[in-house]
């Protein structure tokens, strides 16, 4: 008996999968620069200066700088810069997974909205690494940006699951670093179909129980995935790859999702994923947004020291996020209780309100043993499918409540391109005074910024 028959429901699917595959990356592999949208080729841009400064934010956290360090001293020849206010620069391999790591640190790194993926945090460290090592111009890195994305996008949609078992920065940042790679390095689509393939093979079953736990491995996920992700290219080139039908044997055979191969080549050319992006000004799991937002609204008229207790109603995903004494910054910012009680309290989900600091709070901690948290039933279609009413009991037996439907930053609520830009330019003016300006040029196009090698734009904002 054939071995696969003896493994997949469904002998034809994993072959469907892999013929999916092909033609969505043979179609994205004629795609050029210019048959891009305008609009697109913006979002590439501002995706890119959004999740390069989450990378640069992290640069002061203590592991971050020990992992750094730690990656430094078994580093080869100087190729990528490490994005840490430092001046470090590293062999392109672990550059990537140095950057990868620090991306989702602050929990400020762009989304994607439709499903459970980052995918430009998953593109973005691998093509920061290898343009800089290649001199690889600007232009030649938005699209690829743009075109990996569309394959992380897609294979996230392509595969679903009942339940948030498989945190998505493990399972699927691999697959987006060979893609984007692949399409960076313009190797013919057989290629790239083989590194994408190898690279699913080797994805991380990174449990999702682990960030809610306030295991701080989740963060290095991505970064582990680039430098996978790169060495996926290279094999492939030299005969080491994966099957075809590769994805349909992990996400589907291994791992238990459902899989849709239509989500993998439908509709080709008639919208781009990395349009349906989300950006964060608030530094935790974005299912937690909502809680943030009406939290906010009570706040305007309602001071906190009167707060009693806290009721959430709220979507799945946020009542997932169950921990209401988080070890660490990664747990606070999933957990649903330290997002309620910190909002209140620091008045923002900014930073500080996701410190170490924040974990002993006092106020804090008392509120966090003081939130119910009830379903929100019915969940309303997308894109209010995250929906969360935030009710206060008063000391005086009193209530008030406000609710959000969809936190801003998606794209039915979007942040203006200003807002993002500020953002972006906040956190990186202290350690690069230039790059302000630098990003400023990038999120303009300016025609000589995207003709210039991305090795000697890196040096001229990290100056």
């Amino acid at each position: 008996m054939n071995m696969r028959e003896t493994t997949s429901a469904a002998p034809d699917a994993a072959a469907e999968v892999g013929a999916a595959l092909g033609r969505l990356v043979a179609h994205l592999t004629a795609t050029g620069w210019d048959d891009l949208p305008e609009a697109v080729r913006k979002r590439a841009a501002l995706v890119m200066a959004d999740d390069l400064a989450a990378m640069v934010a992290a640069r002061d956290e203590p592991e971050v700088v020990a992992l750094h360090d730690g990656v430094a001293k078994a580093a080869g020849r100087a190729e990528a810069t490490v994005f840490n206010g430092r001046g470090m620069r590293l062999d392109r391999y672990s550059a990537a997974l140095a950057n990868g790591c620090a991306g989702d640190w602050a929990e400020l790194d762009e989304g994607y909205r439709r499903v459970i993926c980052h995918a430009g945090l998953y593109c973005l460290p691998a093509l920061l690494a290898e343009g800089e090592a290649e001199g690889h111009a600007t232009r030649d890195m938005l699209r690829a940006l743009v075109l990996g994305y569309e394959v992380a996008a897609r294979v996230a949609r392509c595969f679903t699951f009942p339940n948030l078992v498989l945190h998505p920065h493990g399972s699927l940042a691999a697959v987006g670093a060979a893609a984007a790679v692949a399409f960076l390095r313009r190797v013919p689509a057989d290629h790239a179909v083989a590194a994408i393939s190898s690279a699913a093979t080797m994805v991380l079953p990174g449990p999702y129980t682990h960030p809610i736990e306030g295991s701080l491995v989740r963060n290095v996920w991505p970064g582990v995935a680039a430098q996978t992700g790169l060495r996926a290219v290279d094999w492939a080139g030299i005969g080491i790859e994966g099957l075809p039908t590769a994805l349909h044997d992990v996400y589907a055979d291994a791992f238990g999702a459902t899989p849709d191969p239509s989500e993998l080549d439908g509709a080709l050319g008639d919208g781009w994923a990395i349009s349906d992006g989300y950006h964060k000004v608030f530094a935790c799991c974005q299912y937690g947004h909502a809680t943030i937002e009406a939290t906010l609204k009570l706040l305007e008229r309602t001071p906190q020291e009167r707060i009693r207790s806290i009721r959430l109603d709220t979507h799945y995903k946020a009542r997932v996020m169950h921990n209401p004494d988080p070890p660490t910054t990664i747990g606070a910012k999933f957990s649903i209780q330290h997002i309620a009680a910190t909002a209140a309290v620091h008045g923002s989900g900014g930073a500080e309100a996701f410190s170490a600091a924040s974990l002993s709070h006092p106020r804090v901690a008392e509120l966090r043993q003081k939130v119910q948290i009830a379903a929100w039933e019915p969940v309303p279609d997308w894109p209010n499918d995250r929906p969360t009413r935030v009710t206060w009991e008063l000391d005086d037996g009193g209530t008030v409540s406000e609710e959000v439907l969809s936190a801003r930053g998606g794209p039915d609520l979007p942040f203006t391109a200003g807002e993002i830009r500020a953002k972006a330019q906040g956190i990186v003016a202290a350690p690069y005074p230039a790059m302000p300006a630098a990003l400023d040029a990038l999120l303009a196009l300016d025609g000589e910024v995207l003709a210039e090698g991305w090795g000697r734009a890196v040096a001229a904002m990290t100056a």
